[in-house]
């Protein structure tokens, strides 16, 4: 566990984790997408926690590959992507300012790479394509 003070807790994250995936279970196109491919919520839930967790607060409590789980999954789009970042965004605006303002910086390079090598692994033949979304600076949260 990091030995640097951070101004949210792990009940922050946990909040952050489940608002968010609230909102993605209701979204209209976002929702079918993980409800067909999620079995166990409260487990996935559990998982995002500890993946954010680690992230945030370096618990190292993630175990796991992101990207294998991402590129199994064939109705992809950059579009999809988009959404699920501007819903990501809505929630970091909800949260305590230095936890959303640390969760937005990862989660547009998560969402970078992640689409990055979604295209990689469902068009080896193709060239990879940048995410056409402009990261939003920082400032741009509030």
């Amino acid at each position: 566990m990091s030995t640097e003070q951070s101004n949210f807790t792990e009940d922050d994250i946990t909040t952050m984790v489940h608002h968010f995936y609230d909102q993605i279970r209701k979204h209209p196109n976002l929702g079918p997408i993980f409800n067909a491919h999620v079995v166990d919520w409260d487990d996935h839930l559990a998982t995002m926690v500890d993946f954010w967790s680690s992230i945030l607060l370096r618990t190292g409590r993630f175990k796991g590959s992101p990207m294998g789980k991402h590129a199994a999954l064939p109705e992809l789009s950059a579009d999809l992507f988009h959404q699920w970042l501007d819903l990501f965004r809505e929630t970091c605006k909800q949260m305590p300012q230095d936890l959303g303002t640390q969760a937005w910086m990862f989660a547009q390079r998560i969402a970078r790479s992640l689409w990055m090598g979604y295209q990689f692994s469902q068009h080896p033949e193709d060239p990879v394509t940048e995410l056409d979304y402009q990261p939003r600076p920082v400032p741009d949260l509030n």
